[in-house]
């Protein structure tokens, strides 16, 4: 089976104790015909030249450096516009992926012709010992997710093509890859589960998504400015989201 490129797309802030690792585990992978594109969203220059002089001898890796901290959702559309695959997979600086997660989700894709997939995942503290595992389902259209988003974005692997002008991230502190799902339902562009467990995602207790009011004013935005919910609505939502959130 020809194997097209994946472009795989990781934001660094400040995680300079889970990146070797993080990227250990692409390296690593079955699958080999990748890029690395590392986008470097740290006004504090300190780990830039460090990871450089690192990772200079691979020469899969990329590093783009922000001019000023832009947040991971703008950091990974940059990643986007820069990416040469046909493929495009995220991957957080600190989550890790199986041996097999390219291979085996690409081959899916592939073989079903889908545009977008995720995976279930395990949880993970920050000595790799596992917390949980969620699992992951089919979302069809909008009504299916907008409760609660149930996507680990380290799971994701979606077909470039169907990025574009109005179709990326925004620009949130939280919550930025909800609104990109929920942007791809509307086009009618289904989300599919692989039923494999590929990746673990690390929850940290420091991590700006343990932010309860960012959380909870991103939420808001979510519903009222990209979904142009009233106010009664999306505050509904909002709540509903915190509920479930609550609930994993």
């Amino acid at each position: 089976m020809n194997k097209d490129l994946v472009s795989i797309i990781i934001p660094f802030y400040k995680k300079k104790e889970y990146i070797f690792k993080t990227v250990n585990s692409i390296l690593n992978q079955s699958y080999t015909n990748y890029e690395i594109i590392i986008v470097y969203d740290d006004e504090d220059l300190s780990d830039f030249d460090y990871l450089k002089e690192f990772f200079k001898s691979i020469n899969k890796i990329r590093m783009i450096k922000n001019l000023q901290n832009i947040g991971a959702g703008l950091s990974r559309n940059k990643g986007i516009v820069n990416a040469k695959g046909k493929f495009i997979a995220f991957l957080d600086a600190d989550d890790i992926w199986k041996k097999h997660k390219l291979k085996n989700q690409i081959n899916f894709m592939k073989k079903k012709n889908l545009k977008f997939t995720h995976t279930s995942y395990e949880v993970i503290d920050k000595n790799d010992k596992v917390l949980g595992e969620r699992i992951s389902r089919n979302f069809e259209k909008v009504d299916d997710l907008i409760k609660s988003c149930d996507i680990g974005l380290s799971t994701v692997i979606i077909k470039k093509e169907i990025i574009d002008h109005q179709t990326k991230f925004p620009n949130l502190k939280t919550k930025e890859d909800f609104v990109l799902w929920l942007k791809i339902l509307q086009k009618n562009i289904s989300i599919n589960y692989f039923n494999e467990t590929l990746s673990s995602w690390r929850k940290l207790d420091n991590s700006l998504s343990s932010s309860v009011i960012q959380k909870l004013i991103d939420a808001f935005k979510v519903y009222n400015y990209y979904m142009k919910f009233n106010f009664i609505k999306s505050f509904y939502y909002t709540i509903c989201l915190s509920i479930n959130y609550l609930k994993k």
